[in-house]
């Protein structure tokens, strides 16, 4: 179709159903909302909303799937500030926080969110092994010889092997303008 300047305008890519949308989009919803929030169920629940919000303004967001990302990340932003006070066991279990942090501005805290989200899909991304070796040193506090026990690695294997895991982790993040204290630079 021709412009008002007699050349052929690109087509413009026509809006999807609010049903291919949820179809296409709702699992990596919920694995953005996953790495923010650390809990499979807040996530599913926010991107639940989310995707009810958008139903109700269906005719005025033009973007739908930018709207559903940006609705998940303020939603799990809202959750962490009203559930700040509570900390999770191990097991899930909530467990009132009985230490007082000190005040944290709220583009710091979306930040540092955004930055352990981001560090949560890497870790996703990494072979089973290597994942396998982070969790158990950092997540199980296991020394290096429990993970050679545990893995079949030799002890020193599993030191270089999470040196350079570690390695290729901060350079990703470095890549994608976080800093050793999870702000954005």
């Amino acid at each position: 179709m021709p412009g008002s300047s007699g050349k052929p305008q690109p087509a413009r890519a026509e809006k999807p159903s609010l049903q291919e949308l949820f179809e296409e989009e709702e699992q990596a919803l919920v694995r953005y909302g996953y790495s923010l929030t650390g809990r499979r169920a807040i996530a599913e629940e926010l991107v639940q909303e989310v995707f009810l919000q958008l139903h109700l303004h269906w005719d005025t967001v033009e973007n739908p799937k930018a709207w559903l990302f940006r609705s998940v990340r303020n939603r799990a932003y809202n959750h962490h500030r009203d559930n700040k006070r509570e900390l999770f066991t191990k097991d899930g279990d909530r467990q009132p926080d009985r230490e007082t942090e000190p005040k944290e501005s709220p583009e710091k805290l979306l930040q540092r969110m955004e930055a352990a989200g981001f560090l949560r899909l890497l870790l996703a991304e990494l072979e089973d092994v290597d994942r396998r070796l982070v969790e158990l040193k950092y997540f199980e506090d296991l020394k290096y010889r429990e993970i050679s026990d545990e893995t079949g690695l030799s002890i020193g294997n599993v030191g270089y092997r999470l040196h350079h895991i570690l390695k290729q982790l901060a350079e990703k993040l470095r890549q994608a303008g976080i800093d050793g204290t999870g702000i954005e630079s």
